[in-house]
């Protein structure tokens, strides 16, 4: 099985709930909530694809060869790329029902695990949207990271108590979830979260808590203020608001409000080991990226997830070897132009 043979089952699957287009950049599915798709023109989604494609990379070949390492410590676990795959829930309404949502978790947690990289898991009105990851999550040792949307506290410390108890590697909440349309429809409360609030979440718990929807310095900054471990930039791939800028548009005014008291992942757009290498360029500590994983869970299960994220990686090594950069921290602002 190759890659090209991934996206080509993947399309027999998932076709017309998903087109699994040549670019994954949002066009054709514009509109599509519930859906693959982005609310209501689907800019959000196709600025975050279109603005990272205008981003360009400065060849440097001048350099003592050391080789490419792209390994990365968060956690305190060591990662072969600075990659994850993206929390994806819903899969009935999302993707047709065309997996159940424990398959696809298994397939995502599997394969990447195998790559040597890990994946987050969803949550959301549906109890067995965070239920049924649980059973994966345990096969592979809690090899993974469990996100919740943001319910009341009293919920929210309830599911930690349940992730915690499978040694999971950290815990995310996309707070940006108030926006979704299935969570609003199915009369299932989410809340806005003070300061206070998160700072209360990481109190609560050993798990390095991550908050994901982060898309300006000073919302980035509260983030800092809560004691979060990390943040995930992020527009909730264009699916809560439409017409927000590029996710990777507010990384570096982002880095520079929050310096490096905190990680920072970005999700929105990223397709190759090269847009890896840009994200990273512009501020970022390591990305998510979800939809194009999603393909190839359908299309190839656990070893399609493994052999897309092991095609990052090599595209990412080899945009390293062409741009004198031996490591991830050779990876700065000024090996990228606009």
């Amino acid at each position: 099985m190759n890659y090209n043979e991934v996206r080509e089952k993947a399309k027999e699957i998932l076709t017309p709930n998903c087109l699994v287009c040549k670019e994954c950049n949002g066009v054709a599915c514009r509109g599509w909530v519930p859906g693959v798709g982005a609310k209501w023109t689907g800019s959000s989604f196709i600025r975050s694809f279109n603005y990272l494609n205008e981003v360009k990379v400065v060849m440097d070949t001048i350099y003592e060869g050391k080789g490419q390492d792209i390994s990365i410590e968060l956690f305190d676990k060591k990662f072969e790329a600075p990659i994850f795959v993206a929390p994806i829930g819903g899969m009935d309404i999302n993707y047709g029902g065309k997996l159940s949502e424990e398959e696809y978790h298994r397939r995502t947690l599997m394969g990447a695990k195998a790559a040597g990289i890990a994946a987050f898991t969803g949550d959301g009105a549906n109890d067995d949207y965070f239920n049924a990851p649980l059973k994966p999550l345990k096969e592979v040792g809690g090899w993974g990271i469990p996100t919740l949307k943001p319910w009341s506290q009293e919920k929210i410390f309830e599911k930690i108590k349940i992730v915690e108890d499978l040694n999971v590697l950290a815990l995310a909440m996309d707070i940006d979830s108030a926006g979704l349309v299935h969570l609003a429809a199915s009369g299932k409360p989410v809340y806005s979260k003070t300061v206070e609030d998160l700072k209360s979440i990481v109190d609560s718990t050993k798990l390095p808590f991550i908050i994901k929807g982060i898309m300006s310095g000073k919302a980035a900054e509260k983030a800092v203020q809560s004691g979060a471990y990390g943040i995930v930039v992020s527009n909730h791939g264009g699916r809560v608001l439409d017409n927000t800028p590029a996710t990777t548009e507010m990384l570096p005014e982002i880095r520079k409000a929050v310096g490096k008291r905190i990680k920072i992942f970005v999700d929105g757009g990223i397709r190759t080991g090269a847009d890896v290498f840009k994200a990273l360029a512009l501020g970022a500590d390591a990305v998510l990226i979800g939809r194009t994983f999603t393909i190839s869970a359908f299309g190839g299960g656990a070893e399609g997830v493994q052999l897309y994220a092991e095609k990052l990686m090599a595209e990412l090594k080899d945009t390293m070897l062409m741009t004198g950069c031996s490591t991830l921290e050779d990876i700065t602002l000024d090996k990228i132009r606009f």
